[in-house]
């Protein structure tokens, strides 16, 4: 007997058609998937295994759903710490990949698609020292956000393209991402079964180009795991999320640090969910926890069919040559 696959993405009342078959014989099988995301919010430390196990405690308290996208914060793993240890931490962890590991066993356990917020990937770059026209050898390492399959296979990854190099108002006063961190050059998309995936990291919230690049090349949602500090959160973190969502016309997945950390470091917290018209499906404020909201494709399709800002956008996005 013949019989005719069709695939789809089709949404029905936040549930997911992407599966039909269809035979002579006039019966229809279908599967109808229900798509979730969620955001972790977390007060990491700086013991790799603790924080596993709060991830996987958290992570167990979710609704459940048929495919489901989960955010861990940025420095999800170590956190509160000084920057040299999140380097040394990349140098031990070359070898044996077991930060890789242990988030790929949590995307298995759990049967979800994660995204884990940044971890430290060395990467190990040539640079010029002018003054004494010596060629070093400079280790710094990428922060570094890595997308899981509910099998657990490591399907792509995002470098953080802008580092925060910045003087802020609080303890901390000045902050210089960069001598540590090496930057991303490119952004980078991945196709999951019910949805394109855009992915950012924190300070790249303030760098709207990125986020019309995401979306210009199908990203129905993006993803931003943060550590935002509470003094730079109050004053813009919810304000700019919103902004993205709706220039964009996507689902913004917002994943933060929260309260007081080890080193003194003060952090905003307020993970949340956010809609493609702006609306703030789902947050949480102050400790660890989640937010979490149903996927709705249709939704993106009626509205981007009804405002076509891409469509009517006259401005083109290009990645600077590095």
């Amino acid at each position: 007997m013949t019989s005719l696959y069709l695939k789809l993405l089709y949404s029905c009342h936040n549930f997911i058609v992407y599966n039909i078959k269809y035979t002579i014989s006039q019966y229809v099988i279908v599967k109808i998937i229900m798509a979730r995301l969620s955001a972790i919010q977390l007060t990491s430390v700086t013991n790799v295994d603790e924080n596993l196990a709060t991830i996987r405690r958290i992570i167990s308290t979710l609704p459940t759903a048929d495919e489901h996208l989960v955010l861990l914060p940025e420095c999800c793993l170590f956190f509160g710490g000084k920057d040299q240890q999140q380097l040394t931490l990349a140098k031990q962890d070359k070898q044996k990949q077991a930060l890789i590991s242990a988030l790929a066993s949590v995307a298995k356990d759990f049967n979800i698609t994660l995204v884990a917020g940044t971890i430290p990937v060395l990467a190990d770059l040539p640079l010029d020292n002018m003054q004494n026209n010596i060629k070093h050898s400079v280790l710094k390492f990428y922060n570094r956000s890595c997308v899981f399959l509910p099998n657990g296979e490591l399907v792509a990854h995002y470098d953080k393209m802008h580092l925060f190099d910045v003087e802020v108002n609080d303890n901390e006063k000045n902050y210089c991402e960069s001598t540590t961190t090496q930057a991303g050059k490119s952004p980078t998309l991945v196709t999951l079964p019910f949805a394109k995936l855009g992915l950012s990291v924190c300070y790249d919230l303030r760098f709207s180009e990125l986020y019309r690049y995401l979306s210009t090349h199908g990203a129905d949602i993006i993803t931003v795991p943060s550590a935002f500090t509470q003094e730079t959160g109050k004053a813009h973190w919810q304000t700019l999320l919103q902004a993205r969502a709706i220039e964009n016309q996507v689902y913004i997945v917002a994943a933060g640090q929260v309260g007081v950390h080890q080193n003194g470091r003060k952090t905003w917290g307020h993970s949340m969910i956010i809609s493609p018209w702006g609306e703030v499906l789902s947050c949480c404020k102050t400790g660890e926890g989640f937010a979490s909201a149903k996927f709705d494709a249709d939704f993106i399709a009626k509205l981007r069919n009804k405002m076509p800002v891409q469509k009517h956008n006259q401005f083109t996005v290009a990645v600077k040559c590095k």
